[in-house]
């Protein structure tokens, strides 16, 4: 295992310091500058937090949570805040340390990091650790309502639905938890992880009775939320080559669930659109991504493995537009917003909007001072990004 960690850990660190870098003949391809333009869309920064330790180097993807106006966020050093959107204030917030809390002595975590989430549902917050754990807390006052062990790391944010937690471990099991006690309902220990793969998890993506995920062996799986079983599976990459590295085909990038498709992509593979009902291809389109993709206004967004920024029609795959503008500045998975902007972070935290409709960048900002690797996440007109420093930042668009 420790072996293996290694190995990952290295081929994580040369992914994030450039996946295309293995054909290079000089093992280099610079980021491209900061790209200069004319701004056509006035950006408000609304307000700036810190939650703490971020990310850093860590791999994992923590990303703030948002339900009825209210922003959770959770930090690799074990803190837990509730912030108000609109104005950033703090509802509450404590962190890992045993000792007395408002509602009695709390048993610390003082050497299990948070790492995957927060999610938030039904009045409760669920966050993962590094050692495995699965933490529940409610929502209004961060209070713990119970724990629970997975089998290795959680590094990516739980799924909740019918009553379950769905929860991803990095050793490629899902779990199921039962949402108000904690109780482990079922388990899937067919992960089927290679020997070499890129370190992270795409988020389990639970809709329509069903729990789907991208896998580190290049597929897309959709599994029951009543038991764990298979419903189908089928392959969105196949990575070829004569190393280990040249045959990674992940697929760790963030599923998307619109129009009664699934839109999935994966590195040394394809982006493509599922029917959720039985795995059936729609539609495949050649693209090495990793990030994930999002969708709006009849638009596949995605990130090739080189950072530039594709718009693909939903409905059969065609290119609309590619930018390059942001080649080889490491993107974080795009987010659309309002239907008519992408929001994106880059290796040295600045934050683009794009035109949905052109490609053409509309606006830029620099919120923090390390990468950007969170997708943003969206809220209206407002849009939350959180950097490996731990910064977290909200901003709102206006004009264009």
């Amino acid at each position: 295992m420790m072996k293996r960690g290694l190995i990952v850990l290295l081929a994580a660190t040369l992914v994030v310091s450039g996946c295309g870098l293995f054909k290079s003949k000089d093992n280099i391809h610079p980021p491209k500058p900061v790209p200069k333009f004319t701004a056509t869309l006035t950006v408000m920064r609304l307000w700036s937090n810190s939650i703490g330790d971020g990310a850093g180097n860590s791999g994992v993807r923590l990303r703030p949570a948002i339900s009825d106006g209210v922003v959770y966020a959770a930090s690799t050093n074990g803190s837990l805040v509730a912030w108000k959107l609109d104005n950033g204030a703090t509802v509450w917030s404590h962190s890992s340390g045993s000792g007395w809390h408002p509602f009695g002595w709390f048993k610390g975590r003082e050497h299990d990091h948070f790492a995957g989430g927060p999610s938030v549902a039904d009045g409760m917050l669920f966050v993962g650790t590094q050692k495995g754990g699965v933490y529940a807390f409610e929502a209004k006052t961060g209070k713990e309502l119970w724990r629970a062990q997975a089998s290795s790391e959680v590094i990516s944010a739980p799924a909740i639905a019918g009553g379950k937690v769905f929860v991803r471990s990095n050793d490629g099991h899902v779990f199921a938890f039962d949402e108000q006690t904690g109780k482990q309902l079922w388990l899937y220990d067919r992960g089927d992880v290679p020997a070499l793969s890129l370190r992270g998890n795409g988020t389990l993506l639970a809709v329509n009775g069903a729990v789907f995920f991208g896998s580190d062996n290049g597929k897309l799986v959709a599994l029951s939320q009543a038991d764990g079983s298979t419903l189908w599976s089928v392959p969105v990459a196949s990575g070829e080559g004569r190393t280990d590295i040249e045959r990674i085909d992940d697929s760790d990038g963030r599923l998307v669930f619109a129009d009664g498709k699934l839109f999935v992509d994966a590195y040394h593979g394809n982006v493509m659109a599922v029917d959720p009902a039985n795995g059936r291809t729609l539609w495949s389109r050649p693209l090495s991504g990793y990030t994930g993709v999002d969708e709006g206004g009849g638009k596949v967004i995605a990130v090739d493995a080189a950072s530039n920024i594709w718009a693909l029609d939903a409905s059969n795959g065609g290119d609309l537009w590619k930018q390059d503008k942001l080649e080889w500045r490491w993107l974080s998975a795009p987010a659309v917003q309002m239907d008519k902007y992408i929001v994106i972070g880059d290796l040295q935290g600045y934050v683009y909007w794009l035109n949905l409709a052109n490609g053409e960048l509309a606006a830029k900002e620099q919120p923090a001072g390390s990468a950007i690797v969170a997708r943003p996440l969206i809220a209206g007109d407002i849009a939350l990004v959180e950097g490996d420093d731990g910064s977290v930042t909200a901003y709102r668009v206006s004009g264009g």
